[in-house]
């Protein structure tokens, strides 16, 4: 099974009228986060696909009508906080980045961050009661702690992150917030069980779908 993943930065390649004949073998979207809503809406009348996405630190509304907002790219199904099955794989997602600033909607503490982490608990031990495991896939804009982090105190890595890796190994972590600037960039790390992978711009991810 592949996927397309994508975050940070439009795509030209990806916004572009030969996305189906690039990617017609997709099964799935996923979003880390920190792109146009409009840029996610095509992707998934483009592609027919289910999109699941987190949001970024910069995302915000958008106003659409006099009195009307959007807070979210229409048909995307929002994973933060939730725990979904899609296509027999269990999927789970955390919005935002570190707090840095109060400009923007989606930033938390690293203590906030505990929180929404720790909320996905009685959902995970659910899934190892009845599906054997406890995730198959992690989406989060930021990355964990330790892993693919900036040095800066708005790229830091998120502890709860890396707790959950550690402690339920999800068989991949998708993140954004990373941007890429040079070639020899690490973007992918594994840690234990789990595939650490920094989806920026896009990716095309050939899973492994027998997690026995």
């Amino acid at each position: 099974m592949k996927i397309l993943s994508v975050s940070d930065q439009v795509d030209p390649r990806i916004y572009s009228d030969k996305l189906k004949e690039r990617h017609n073998d997709v099964a799935f979207v996923l979003s880390c986060g920190d792109l146009p809503y409009e840029y996610l809406e095509f992707i998934i009348s483009g592609l027919n696909q289910p999109l699941y996405f987190v949001h970024g630190n910069h995302d915000h509304s958008k106003k659409v009508e006099q009195d009307e907002t959007q807070t979210h790219p229409l048909g995307g199904d929002n994973l933060h906080g939730r725990i979904c099955r899609e296509q027999g794989l269990l999927l789970a997602g955390i919005d935002g980045s570190i707090q840095y600033n109060r400009k923007t909607k989606y930033q938390y503490t690293q203590g906030e961050m505990w929180s929404h982490v720790l909320r996905l608990v009685p959902g995970l031990l659910y899934n190892k009661l009845v599906y054997g495991r406890f995730l198959d896939i992690f989406v989060t804009h930021a990355p964990p702690r330790g892993v693919h982090e900036g040095v800066d105190w708005t790229h830091q890595g998120i502890k709860a992150f890396r707790w959950l890796i550690d402690n339920f190994q999800p068989a991949y972590h998708f993140h954004g917030h990373i941007h890429i600037y040079r070639p020899d960039t690490v973007i992918e790390t594994r840690i234990g069980k789990t595939l650490v992978i920094n989806t920026f711009q896009s990716r095309v991810t050939k899973i492994q779908t027998d997690f026995d």
